[in-house]
């Protein structure tokens, strides 16, 4: 069982992090955390991140803080994702304890069969009721009916969402500062782009409360702490949990620069380990993600947060606040390191040491991804120096594990479908299922950029479910040219998740009520290893998909009073969030996916003296 971590004093700074530190959120006279012991967890996603990149990298020395970590916590090796093994349900799963099933995000694009479009339509194209007059308005208290006869919208939780998302910090109006230029955060968040709900008067749907369950962030608020999270998007205050207003009320301090915005220079800003110059990033209209060194200045601003809340301060370094109770960020760096083809050309790619990914399917990294590797793993170091000098290091349990894998690994199993085309990535579908009519309409409208959500996953939401089994022999007699591995539906979807369908009696809750789960798709079309559903030249892999590459990420659980260990029993990173609640001394059943899924804490996290 866990015992009390030792209780040690926060103390606060006034120098930032660094020259560029990254502002919102942070409130004096926050009530205190002195009953949570305080004890703290800073909890780390690195996105892409194989529990074989962990092995690999320890063994070969290129990442020592990770290395010492590993020599104080316990490695899980054998740790699966959720399923789809996407950021939204990667995210939602380490902070609700659940799965799809409960916690009701499947993919940050996906479809509701009862919500309604958004009034405005968003920054990637989701058509908008007030802007395309062949939509029908949102009707109180009726359920979303679509010109086609289907029900519902799709739903859409990304940079879309934004006034603009060309914009770092989201915003159209011009910046105030050097700093209100990289200070992302929930202002940035749109509401006549969010979807409707016409259960509540067709108010937008803010991401915190599209969501069916709690968070360990609204049981480590209730209690008194405070709590910070830095993530990719402004919807991704979705840590929250459900609120039932217009604010993520449960975190206290979000930051979120936009990771698909235009990348800019930012003076003054330096990367960690690999000590890149982030002034000299280039203005060519791309995003951050476009990039191997823009994308480590992109996360050295989140990374800078994250140090400033340990320093007692709020995100961007400007007033004192509290050191928070559970803190962390995302990481897009390794994600990046692995899909990035530069310059774009395959097979060429494969062994071109321009590009990122890896060399063979034992998964030894190329050297543009090893530089990757080496700045997270310094960019932790950072956190994990802070810690030490603010006297937080032995009060703090550090949890490192990633949202999802990314596959493949092996660079010779890389199957795009379509393969590389002459306008981009067309229409998803064109792909999957051959015939789009079955499909609702609004996947079919040119202007939506979003279509299904297809990775190396493709999950299909039908304009009428009666017609599955004939989309399923569509599928099935397509298979080769889809790269077919498997298909979920009817009964064997039904062991993943709630049966799909329109609910008969609609309104809160309405996932449990008779009729079906208006979130769930019709259909699951895992595609053979390596197959990547995309047009586009610039990617050598992909992630959603159930695949092992997918799904098996690294897990590691860090305190100077764990006695270190290796377990490799099969776990889940939905195990992190009663875990964390354990180590804080809160009941892990506080929380609501906990309770519905029966999710354990992680096995054999034992504090010194406790073996």
């Amino acid at each position: 069982m866990f015992s009390k971590l030792l209780a040690k004093p926060c103390s606060f700074l006034l120098a930032s992090a660094i020259s560029l530190a990254p502002v919102a959120g942070a409130q004096e006279g926050h009530r205190s955390d002195d009953h949570l012991g305080n004890r703290h967890v800073l909890l780390i996603s690195i996105d892409g991140m194989h529990a074989v990149d962990f092995k690999n990298c320890v063994a070969a020395g290129t990442c020592p803080t990770l290395a010492t970590l590993g020599k104080t916590g316990v490695n899980y090796t054998r740790t699966t994702t959720s399923r789809p093994s996407d950021s939204f349900p990667g995210l939602l799963a380490l902070v609700t304890g659940g799965s799809p099933r409960t916690v009701g995000g499947f993919y940050d694009v996906a479809y509701d069969r009862v919500l309604a479009p958004p009034l405005k339509t968003t920054g990637n194209g989701l058509p908008g009721t007030a802007d395309d007059m062949t939509l029908q308005p949102c009707v109180p208290n009726q359920i979303y009916k679509n010109s086609d006869g289907s029900t519902g919208t799709e739903t859409e939780y990304e940079e879309g969402d934004e006034f603009d998302q060309t914009q770092l910090n989201g915003r159209p109006a011009p910046a105030k500062s050097a700093l209100d230029l990289i200070d992302g955060n929930v202002t940035s968040i749109n509401s006549a782009r969010l979807i409707r709900d016409p259960f509540n008067n067709c108010q937008p749907v803010y991401p915190w409360n599209f969501i069916r369950t709690n968070t360990v962030y609204g049981v480590i608020h209730a209690a008194g702490g405070y709590t910070a999270w830095s993530d990719k998007h402004a919807v991704y205050a979705l840590v929250s949990g459900p609120t039932g207003t217009n604010q993520p009320s449960n975190v206290d301090d979000y930051y979120s620069p936009e990771v698909n915005s235009n990348k800019i220079p930012l003076a003054g800003l330096t990367t960690a380990g690999t000590n890149y110059n982030c002034a000299n990033v280039a203005m060519d209209g791309n995003d951050w993600t476009t990039d191997f060194d823009a994308i480590k200045c992109y996360d050295q601003l989140k990374v800078n947060a994250v140090v400033n809340w340990i320093n007692g301060k709020n995100h961007l370094g400007t007033s004192k606040a509290p050191v928070p109770v559970i803190l962390g960020m995302n990481f897009q760096a390794v994600s990046v390191g692995e899909k990035l083809i530069s310059p774009a050309a395959l097979p060429a790619a494969r062994s071109d040491s321009n590009s990122g990914g890896y060399e063979d399917a034992q998964g030894t990294p190329r050297p543009l991804m090893m530089k990757e590797i080496v700045f997270v793993d310094a960019a932790i170091g950072q956190m994990v120096a802070a810690l030490k000098h603010e006297g937080l290091l032995d009060s703090t349990t550090i949890i490192i594990t990633a949202k999802h894998g990314q596959s493949p690994i092996d660079p010779y199993r890389f199957f795009p479908i379509p393969g590389k085309t002459n306008n981009g990535e067309p229409p998803s579908a064109a792909l999957l299922p051959p015939n789009p009519n079955l499909l609702p309409a609004v996947y079919s409208d040119p202007n939506n950029a979003l279509g299904i959500a297809e990775d190396d996953i493709s999950q299909i939401w039908l304009a009428d479910s009666s017609t599955t089994a004939a989309a399923v022999t569509a599928l099935e007699n397509a298979g080769t040219a889809i790269g077919l591995g498997q298909i979920y539906y009817g009964s064997s979807l039904n062991t993943l998740f709630n049966p799909p369908g329109v609910p008969t009696v609609p309104g809160p809750c309405c996932f449990l009520r008779a009729g079906g789960d208006p979130r769930t798709p019709d259909i699951v079309v895992i595609p053979n290893v390596g197959v990547v559903y995309t047009g586009g030249d610039k990617k050598q892999s992909e992630h959603g998909g159930y695949a092992w590459d997918d799904t098996n990420v690294m897990l590691l659980v860090s305190n100077p009073g764990i006695s270190p260990r290796t377990i490799h029993s099969f776990v889940e990173t939905a195990q992190v969030a009663p875990t964390i609640l354990e180590i804080l001394g809160l009941d892990p059943n506080k929380l609501d996916a906990v309770r519905m899924e029966g999710t354990p804490v992680l096995p054999a996290v034992q504090f010194g003296g406790n073996d």
